[in-house]
């Protein structure tokens, strides 16, 4: 009987699959494998027929130059090789670095204790933040995988972007009836609408299951979203996985609609001759049966809600934040709460992340702070739950001041001596850092980043910028999407106009033009590279503009020296 008559006598022939939507850490072989066994476990449980992890599960993702040293690669295998050892009673697909005459960007196929075939990811991407083919070499050759009654394929993240990539090989000329794509796919606002349409349109276009699995977590300026989902052969969003979340998410695809679908659709067969006439070829591997029932009783479609926009990118912040100083092993956080909006709002984020117990909020009063901002400062952190200290810097100021006076004499009081306040500050929390194994958080905004709006060895000194890519107006966004349920931030500090108060009355919209001029400009220029026409015939203030775009250019070598950060848009 063929695989096509047992379908037919069969209508509803189905698969039981797992998507493992996980959060691996970069480098730690050991801790990654010692979760994908784990959940390899619960999806046998649960009577799923295979299961599916990430791209580069076992290392992480991005490994960068890790992958130039021989002996992690090695280690990588050895991984892989305990994982192998673990595929009893369930197909496992599984990403890793695959070693051969070079090294590829590989997903291993897993079977009754063997590898049975590893797929080698096509296209490796070369842009934004994505550098593969400084590593990989690009992989060659179709598989197709025969489990029962079930034919399926395996690519890698970017090889679903391309329409006519390895999945219309996969499906056309290997007849797979489930393609089951490993990402790593980092996050930024809305991008799960962008990914959606794609792999909808790619379901269709290859009358076929597809099962898109996603990292989730924090690795250094990435932060990865999971939304792992499965689609119909028509294009239909069949299920969805949490955001921001480790997830096992189980579905059940039906065989039935992908054979009628091609009996209906008269093009494929065309398409198939054309891909066979230019010399297209697909290996078909027959896995051995499972060595137990996989699940019958029928599963509810999960249908996870996707965060709306603000609601998604504080979240992102709160994972990335948390990710990242636990990754790194750092003990808790220390944050200069200034009684501005920008430290209010990474003190929330930090509490979210990591508890009020791991957050010290520390003010640091000069002589132009205000009795109103340091007041905020302290409600901030009585609002959180958190650790509080006030260090006035007046003495270190007139320290400073007098130390320098002889090399000053003769020169007006400037932007010299107002930065030395921000860099007693940071010379206090780098302190606190190094005494009780804190990490400095920075309080920076993408505005202000943008501009030069900081100062180097001042407030840019940290270790980690949670809002670096958050423009001023979605902080403002942010603090009151936080205190939709209770006031963490008070609202004389959301009402009061900013100012960095390093001089008397001072407001950033001395140096600045108002921030929702500023960043519209910012997104235009930064985010879709307009031109001063361009921004002119957007309706924007070419005026501004022209002041703005020398500083944006002038002030990268700020940025060069910034801490990493969290990104939350396209650049």
């Amino acid at each position: 009987m063929s695989l096509l008559d047992t379908v037919l006598h069969d209508p509803a022939a189905r698969l039981r699959l797992a998507l493992a939507q996980t959060n691996p850490t970069v480098g730690d072989l050991d801790g990654n494998t010692e979760r994908i066994l784990q959940l390899i476990g619960e999806a046998r449980e649960q009577g799923a027929a295979l299961v599916a992890f990430p791209e580069l599960a076992i290392t992480g993702y991005p490994p960068e130059d890790l992958l130039l040293k021989p002996g992690f690669l090695r280690e990588n295998l050895r991984c892989l090789e305990r994982i192998t050892h673990a595929a009893h009673g369930i197909v496992v697909i599984v990403g890793f670095v695959d070693v051969k005459e070079d090294i590829y960007n590989g997903a291993a196929v897993l079977a009754d204790g063997a590898v049975q075939g590893v797929h080698h990811k096509f296209f490796l991407p070369n842009y934004g933040v994505f550098d593969e083919e400084r590593y990989f070499q690009r992989g060659r050759g179709h598989t197709v995988y025969r489990l029962g009654p079930v034919v399926f394929g395996v690519t890698i993240c970017e090889d679903m972007w391309y329409p006519r990539g390895p999945a219309h090989t996969l499906a056309n000329v290997g007849g797979a009836h489930l393609i089951v794509n490993l990402n790593a796919s980092p996050f930024y606002a809305e991008k799960w609408r962008i990914r959606e349409r794609m792999v909808s349109v790619r379901a269709s276009d290859t009358a076929c299951h597809v099962a898109w699995v996603n990292l989730v977590g924090g690795q250094d300026e990435l932060v990865f979203d999971g939304h792992s989902m499965v689609f119909e052969p028509g294009g239909e969003l069949a299920a969805r996985a949490a955001a921001f979340e480790e997830e096992l998410l189980l579905h059940d695809v039906e065989i039935g609609a992908v054979i009628h679908a091609r009996l209906a659709d008269p093009r494929r067969r065309k398409e198939k001759q054309a891909l066979e006439a230019a010399g297209a070829q697909v290996e078909t591997v027959v896995l051995p049966p499972l060595t137990r029932a996989a699940g019958t009783a029928p599963l509810v479609p999960r249908f996870a809600t996707p965060p709306e926009r603000v609601e998604e990118v504080y979240r992102a912040l709160v994972l990335a934040t948390r990710d990242y100083v636990n990754k790194t092993g750092f003990r808790g956080v220390v944050i200069g709460i200034s009684g501005g909006i920008d430290s209010a709002l990474v003190a929330a984020v930090a509490v979210d992340a990591l508890g009020s117990d791991r957050v010290t909020l520390v003010s640091m009063p000069s002589v132009y702070s205000s009795a109103e901002t340091r007041s905020d400062g302290e409600r901030v952190a009585r609002n959180l739950g958190t650790h509080f200290l006030e260090i006035p810097i007046r003495e270190l100021q007139e320290t400073w001041r007098q130390t320098l006076a002889p090399v000053f004499a003769g020169t007006e009081a400037g932007v010299a001596e107002e930065n030395l306040q921000a860099r007693c500050r940071g010379n206090i929390l780098m302190a606190l850092s190094n005494k009780f194994g804190s990490l400095v958080l920075t309080t920076g905004n993408k505005s202000e980043m943008a501009c030069g709006y900081a100062t180097l060895y001042g407030d840019m000194a940290g270790g980690f910028a949670v809002i670096k890519d958050v423009p001023k107006t979605l902080v403002y966004e942010l603090c009151r999407w936080r205190n939709r349920e209770e006031e963490v931030i008070p609202d004389s500090i959301l009402s009061r106009p900013p100012s960095a108060e390093l001089r008397p009355d001072q407001k950033d919209t001395d140096s600045l033009p108002p921030y929702e001029v500023l960043d519209a400009i910012l997104h235009a220029y930064v985010e879709e590279d307009r031109s001063l026409d361009e921004m002119a015939g957007l309706g924007l203030d070419s005026e501004v503009a022209r002041r703005l775009i020398p500083l944006i250019d002038r002030n990268e070598y700020k940025r060069r020296q910034a801490p990493p950060g969290v990104k939350i848009t396209p650049k």
